[in-house]
């Protein structure tokens, strides 16, 4: 996936129901003042836009390049808590590092490092889909292995989602089409949330990424995981939270038949239960 200048996209996937309901914009984009600040004069171009309103934007080029995250006020997205976790992750692994943090009557914005790399789904990489599945799964393995569980102050509890999925189901903010592709069984949030309640047991617990889909890790030019990016739900949870997902975004990126390359490139045997179960609970919301 490229953005609208040719250049690899750096960012979140965001999908619905199997679908996918960001990308780069369609329409002409104002920059915002505070990204215009941030960028000091080099070239702003922007390459996403969430379902939320909620921009990204390359601040100049090459190494030296930033990347600035922009939310309307009132979308509900907190910048500051993705600010809290890169801080405390890069310490530990290779994530940006936070630059600016702010906000006013408009939005509010945060300001990352651009790192070395390219997404796992630039073009010559969905192109050789067997290096970047290998690459995710042992890159996931190293992020958890590298981000000390007993010392994170985050959590990605399945307590903690559920009552998030509860509060914002009774403010009618979920749609039945969030889960009914791929649970189509379950007709109404009643019947998922009594899915949910029968959680499997955990196989490990580690610091989770949030979001461990392909485009979120960053590959050399060697085919090697070399970053981590977007860990605005970084938490302790199960090892599966995570592989899940990422396992499930091999679908969407490369086809097919990829899933168990990237648990062997992890190291761990397929689990079809826990599989199940988290791939339910990230549809409601991670």
């Amino acid at each position: 996936m490229l953005t609208p200048d040719g250049t690899p996209w750096v960012g979140t996937l965001a999908w619905h129901a199997g679908e996918v309901i960001a990308g780069p914009p369609e329409a002409d984009v104002t920059v915002p003042a505070a990204v215009v600040r941030a960028a000091a004069g080099r070239a702003v171009a922007v390459v996403w836009e969430n379902e939320l309103g909620g921009l990204t934007f390359r601040l100049g080029q090459g190494p030296g390049r930033h990347f600035a995250k922009w939310t309307p006020a009132g979308n509900g997205i907190d910048l500051s808590a993705e600010a809290d976790r890169l801080r405390w992750a890069a310490a530990f692994t290779c994530v940006p590092r936070v630059l600016d943090l702010g906000s006013d009557e408009a939005g509010n914005w945060l300001v990352t490092a651009g790192l070395q790399g390219e997404n796992a789904i630039a073009e010559r990489w969905t192109r050789d889909p067997a290096t970047a599945v290998a690459a995710i799964g042992a890159g996931l393995r190293s992020f958890h292995e590298a981000l000390p569980v007993a010392a994170c102050p985050f959590t990605w509890s399945i307590e903690d989602r559920l009552t998030d999925i509860r509060r914002r189901g009774s403010a009618g903010l979920i749609d039945s089409g969030a889960w009914r592709d791929d649970r189509p069984e379950l007709t109404d949030l009643d019947q998922v949330l009594e899915a949910l309640a029968d959680a499997p047991p955990i196989d490990e617990l580690v610091v989770c990424h949030g979001d461990a889909c392909a485009p979120n890790t960053l590959l050399s030019t060697d085919g090697r995981c070399c970053g981590h990016v977007d860990l605005g739900s970084l938490g302790v949870a199960d090892r599966w939270a995570d592989l899940a997902i990422a396992t499930w975004s091999t679908q969407w990126n490369y086809g097919p038949g990829w899933e168990e390359q990237l648990l062997q490139a992890y190291g761990v045997a397929p689990d079809p239960v826990r599989t199940r179960y988290y791939r339910l609970l990230w549809a409601l919301g991670p």
